[in-house]
C-alpha cells in the first residue's frame, strides 16, 4: 500500500479478514502536487492559474511548482511494481494506491498514450482494477474502474470527478423540453 493515511487504512480494512498486515511502499505513493498539495481543484485554477493552464495541457511531462510529473511518477512506481510482480509470481496480491498514480501504471503497462492519461481513463476513489500479469511487463486488464461495491451510496456522496473534461455538470446533454415536462 501507499504509506498515505486514507491507503493504509483501506489496506487494513481489505486485508484484516485474511490475517494480513499492509505494507506501507513509498513508491506507491500518489502524484506529489507540490504547492498545490491540500487544495481543491477550483482553488488551484484561481491561485495557479497559468500553471495549471500549462499543466491541464501535458500532465505527464509537466510538474507543478515543487511536485512531480506524470513521467517522474511512473518512474518512481514502474520498478516497485515490477518487484511485487516478480516476488509473487503466480499469486493474487492487493495494490492499495491513488486514483493518478493507478492511472499512470495502467495506461503504462497497456502502452496508452501517456499524455492523456487523466482525461482516457477514469477512476473513481476505492475502485478496483485486476491485472494479470502473464510477465512482469504483459499484463491483461481484466477489470477496471468496478465501483460495484458502491450500490446504494448516493451520487452526491460519491463526489465530482478530478478531470474537468469529464464532469457530469459540463457534459449532461439537455434534456429537450418535453421530456422535461413528463
Amino acid at each position: 500500500t501507499s504509506p498515505l493515511a486514507r491507503t493504509v487504512e483501506t489496506a487494513r480494512i481489505l486485508a484484516s479478514p485474511h490475517g494480513l498486515e499492509p505494507i506501507p511502499e513509498a513508491y506507491l505513493k500518489e502524484i506529489d502536487y507540490g504547492r498545490w498539495e491540500g487544495l481543491r481543484r477550483s482553488e488551484v485554477e484561481r491561485d495557479f492559474k497559468a500553471e495549471y493552464a500549462i499543466w491541464q495541457e501535458d500532465p505527464f511531462t509537466i510538474a507543478p511548482k515543487g511536485g512531480e510529473s506524470g513521467l517522474n511518477t511512473l518512474n518512481r512506481i514502474l520498478p516497485g511494481v515490477r518487484r511485487i510482480v516478480e516476488t509473487h509470481r503466480h499469486r493474487s496480491v492487493l495494490v492499495v494506491s491513488h486514483k493518478g498514480a493507478n492511472r499512470l501504471l495502467i495506461s503504462s503497462l497497456l502502452g496508452f498514450d501517456m499524455r492523456s492519461y487523466r482525461d482516457r481513463l477514469d477512476q473513481s476513489p476505492a475502485a478496483l482494477n485486476i491485472l494479470d500479469f502473464m510477465s512482469e511487463v504483459r499484463p491483461r486488464l481484466r477489470l477496471f474502474n468496478d465501483v460495484s461495491h458502491y450500490e446504494g451510496i448516493p451520487a452526491r456522496v460519491l463526489g465530482q470527478r478530478l478531470s474537468k473534461w469529464w464532469s457530469p455538470q459540463e457534459h449532461v446533454p439537455p434534456v429537450p423540453a418535453a421530456a422535461a415536462r413528463s
